[in-house]
């Protein structure tokens, strides 16, 4: 059972692994790191909601009692209705390991089984091939490229856009 990637809510003292991962350049990585802002953003929305909302949360990723990330998701309106955007953070010593793809298939899970969106998508920046892999393994299908959406580093880069559907088969 320890070899189960799980996912659960953020307990106040699991704040500082957020924040590592969002507000610490090596643990955020190359493609995640887009400098220091909103550093109080986890306590603060920790606070109002325990980072989990009607709009969006935050949960983290555990295996057995070893905390290795988290996934969030946001909703993104498309009237009459919405689907979510979903991203994932992993901590550099779990990376490479398959935990980031069960990650993004339990949190699929979960959104499919709990909320009425038909949609689900990731975006990722072109040159991450590393997480495009993980979420073609996860059962996501990849639609194309959005250039120039993402700001890192002083330079506008493309990102690959990913969806997963409620009717699609489970990666």
């Amino acid at each position: 059972m320890e070899d189960i990637v799980a996912l659960r809510p953020v307990a106040e003292e699991d704040l500082p692994l957020l924040e590592r991962l969002t507000q610490d350049p090596a643990a955020a990585g190359e493609h995640a790191w887009a400098g220091w802002r909103n550093l109080l953003r986890f306590r603060r929305e920790w606070a109002e909601d325990r980072l989990v909302g009607d709009d969006g949360g935050v949960l983290l990723i555990v295996r057995g009692g070893e905390r290795l990330g988290f996934v969030s998701w946001f909703q993104v309106d498309f009237p009459p209705s919405y689907y979510w955007s979903m991203g994932i953070a992993l901590l550099p010593e779990a990376r490479g390991k398959g935990y980031g793809t069960e990650a993004h298939r339990a949190l699929a899970r979960y959104l499919f089984a709990h909320t009425t969106v038909h949609r689900i998508e990731g975006i990722t920046e072109a040159e991450n091939l590393a997480e495009q892999r993980v979420i073609e393994k996860a059962g996501f299908t990849r639609e194309g490229v959005m250039r120039g959406v993402f700001w890192r580093d002083g330079a506008y880069r493309d990102g690959v856009l990913y969806s997963l559907l409620r009717t699609d088969s489970p990666g």
